[in-house]
Parts: structure tokens; sequence; C-alpha cells
């Protein structure tokens, strides 16, 4: 069987999630081991995360796209990889994370969406419209995850403990909503369609 994100077989993508687990829990161990509080927080929820496809299935019978679980697994192992110092090290490498981690999120507003026009007759978005909402989306989002980077800055200075994000300055911020913009381009010009997969789902939940 071949996903419908990705052109490689549902239990090739399932295995390449397993090893991102397993490099994921050996991050979590290797923090613990050295007592870096932010590297088991930067790696262990994103472990967490990529058991949420599971949860799903388990409480309510909803089995996730193999390629959306890759994609979310990838997205946050991006990030937690990054903590190791390549956040520091390479300027790029944000620009890449933050570009991935857009399209999922552009993704999941374009889904919401979505099913929020099918549950109502009372919502109806023009589609030359769409596009500029999962922009809009994504940028909303881009402001909240800024403000919550400066504002746990801020927290870990103020109790004198490592913070387990860093913030580079204004420009680090203005690069970080351009590859946001990026990511969500990529979603409404060509990559929407790859996201249906969650909308049935969603209809489900709005009516329970």
């Amino acid at each position: 069987m071949t996903s419908s994100l990705l052109e490689f077989s549902d239990a090739f993508e399932k295995r390449l999630v397993r090893v991102l687990q397993v490099a994921l829990a050996a991050i979590v161990v290797y923090g613990v081991v050295r007592l870096q509080f932010e590297l088991v927080l930067n790696a262990g929820l994103p472990l967490a995360v990529t058991f949420f496809p599971a949860y799903l299935r388990r409480e309510y019978s909803y089995t996730m796209d193999a390629g959306l679980v890759l994609l979310l697994s990838v997205a946050v192992f991006l990030h937690a990889i990054g903590s190791l110092g390549l956040y520091v090290r390479y300027s790029w490498y944000d620009e890449i994370t933050h570009t991935v981690s857009a399209v999922l999120v552009a993704g999941t507003g374009y889904a919401t969406l979505t099913a929020l026009e099918r549950h109502s007759s009372e919502i109806d978005l023009p589609p030359k419209l769409r596009g500029i909402f999962i922009l809009v989306f994504v940028l909303a989002f881009s402001v909240v995850w800024e403000v919550f980077e400066v504002s746990a800055v801020w927290l870990s200075q103020l109790l004198g403990v490592t913070s387990p994000v860093k913030v580079f300055g204004i420009d680090d911020i203005v690069t970080d909503m351009i590859f946001n913009t990026v990511g969500g381009l990529i979603v409404a010009v060509w990559g929407a369609d790859y996201f249906d997969d969650i909308i049935p789902f969603l209809r489900r939940r709005l009516r329970s």
C-alpha cells in the first residue's frame, strides 16, 4: 500500500517513524545522563508527540495517513536534533525546521477550515481565499510561537535555568516568519490536498 502523501509504502514510512522515535529516546537518555534538563525536554516532548497518532487510533479509531505521521515525526525530530547545537552552528538549519513545521501547521489549518465548512452551511470560504486563509493561519500561529519562545527565555532567565528554546534577536524572528510563510505557500499552492485525510475525522469530532 502506498501513502497518499509520499511515494513510499506505508510499511516503510512506519519503519522510518520507529527509527526517529528510537533516536529521540536516545537523546532523552543522553540528556538524563548528562543532567541537561533542556535537552530532555527538547527531545522528550517531540517523542511524546510522535505517539499522538497512536493515541488517536486507540481512543477514536482514526488511523492517520502514514505519510502525515512521518511528516509530524520529522518536524519534531528536526527540532530535537537542532537542540544538540545545530541551531547555533548552522543558520540555515533553523530555516529548514521552520519550513517543515509550517507545512504541518498550514495543512492542519486547511483541514480544520474544510471540516468546519462541511459541518456548517454558514461557513463558506471562496476557493480563491483559501490560500490567503492558509497563509494568515500560519502567520498567526507563528506570532503565538515567537511570543512563547521569548516568554520561555525570559522566564528561564528569571528562574536562573537554561531555556529549552533560544531566541537570537529580531533578525532571527523575522527570518522565522519568512520561512514559516514559505511553508504556508507550499501548502497553499501545491499541498493542501495531501491533508484531506484528516478532514473526515475532524468532521466526526465536530458532530460529536
